[in-house]
């Protein structure tokens, strides 16, 4: 059975045969049809994050399939896999057949293609929960997106339409304006000059974020869902009290609960074509070529490998 495995902290991972794993009590054996290639999984992979597991070990903390042997679910189900220590504690999803604690495995009904299965979870349940349980969007809101052409933030955008909201996507280079959903009004980020909006959602973090808020009206909200434009900011608090913006963070591990119980309702929008999550399927055999892509910005949307 292939499998994708690290060896060492900071390296690429690299493919090789190991053996089929053994269904054990109260676990789901799961063919494997895809596996996300998630920032958590080249955080982890750093040596540097807090979970380590023993080296060498199999990755992927996301991915979707069917069962194939399981006690109360029929062969041939499809599932989402995530949790239980997946690509954290224990192998993950990168290998051709799984077995995982059924606590980790979700039933999907409808089903989706397995490429967005794989991949879905992250995204909409993070915009769902920054929208309506964070920032609490209003029908008729002017909000800006920052990210807009990432997973995340298309998403953001994408749900805060179906609230009735009027959204702005800023994008970091003139070719991702075409990943900005159909309906937002898509832009360049060095290009922008601004306007006054009553929420801004910002993917991207660093230094800039600061500045981004000044789009936002005094009493506005600034939400902060990522960092991969840095992890540092400077705040002047005289300038930012006048300014009168609220700076929102959103943790995700406190709100795993709350998108679990969203997840049901994203999945039939997902299946109706309501929503759209864009993927990048790519065979095994170009995971590392995905994996450098990722780091650099240039993967459309995200990736997923595909057996």
């Amino acid at each position: 059975m292939r499998a994708l495995r690290f060896h060492d902290w900071g390296k690429d991972p690299v493919i090789e045969q190991i053996e089929e794993p053994v269904r054990g009590e109260g676990e789901v054996l799961v063919q494997v049809q895809a596996a996300a290639l998630a920032h958590l999984d080249l955080t982890v992979a750093s040596g540097n994050f807090g979970l380590k597991p023993q080296l060498p070990y199999t990755g992927g903390v996301e991915g979707s399939g069917v069962v194939l042997e399981a006690d109360d679910l029929e062969p041939g189900t499809q599932v989402m896999l995530r949790g239980a220590g997946l690509g954290l504690l224990r192998g993950g999803t990168w290998q051709e057949r799984v077995s995982v604690p059924r606590k980790a495995v979700t039933v999907l009904d409808p089903g989706l293609p397995a490429e967005v299965a794989a991949t879905f979870f992250v995204p909409t349940t993070t915009a769902a929960v920054v929208l309506h349980d964070v920032a609490k969007v209003q029908a008729g809101e002017k909000v800006a997106v920052v990210g807009a052409a990432g997973a995340v933030g298309a998403s953001v955008a994408q749900q805060a339409l179906l609230a009735g909201a009027e959204v702005t996507g800023l994008v970091g280079r003139q070719d991702q304006l075409d990943l900005v959903p159909a309906g937002v009004t898509g832009a360049v980020l060095d290009d922008f000059r601004g306007e006054e909006f009553d929420l801004l959602v910002d993917t991207l973090g660093g230094e800039g974020l600061i500045g981004r808020t000044g789009w936002v009206r005094k009493g506005g909200r600034a939400v902060v869902v990522g960092y991969v434009a840095g992890t540092q900011i400077t705040i002047d608090l005289p300038s930012w009290l006048l300014a009168d913006v609220a700076l929102l963070p959103v943790n995700m591990i406190r709100h795993e609960r709350r998108a679990r119980e969203l997840a049901p309702s994203l999945i039939e929008r997902l299946a109706s074509g309501e929503l759209g999550v864009a993927v990048e399927s790519v065979p095994l055999e170009d995971a590392v070529d995905a994996i450098a892509r990722m780091r650099s910005g240039h993967v459309r949307g995200r990736a997923v490998l595909s057996f």
